[in-house]
């Protein structure tokens, strides 16, 4: 997948009302991977967050962080509405961005 800038904020996912995450980047396909694969320690990957449920795109990475650090402050209420407002399945927003690989170390195969 090409890696255009395309800075957002979004929200990361174990599942459907589980751990969320907020983050901000300027590649965000890249990062969603990084998610997704577990190859971006931390958090997301402690706590399996590998659904990219909510996005919000911005023109500048200034514009971007002042929203993530306003998100970061809500109440967890706040962050769910703001999912289910705009993505009521909880869906994948990224699900087809990716070519999924099988096996031992596919994401959708770990527990």
């Amino acid at each position: 997948m090409q890696q255009d800038a395309w800075i957002a904020v979004y929200i990361m996912a174990s599942a459907r009302n589980g751990t969320l995450y907020t983050g901000v980047t300027s590649q965000l396909p890249g990062r969603v991977q990084q998610h997704k694969l577990g190859t971006f320690d931390g958090f997301t990957s402690k706590y399996g967050c590998k659904t990219l449920v909510w996005c919000e795109d911005h023109p500048t990475m200034l514009e971007a962080i002042r929203r993530e650090k306003q998100i970061k402050r809500w109440r967890r209420a706040w962050k769910l509405a703001l999912i289910e407002a705009e993505n009521p399945e909880w869906r994948d927003l990224s699900e087809e961005w990716f070519t999924v690989p099988e096996g031992p170390l596919s994401w959708t195969q770990h527990g």
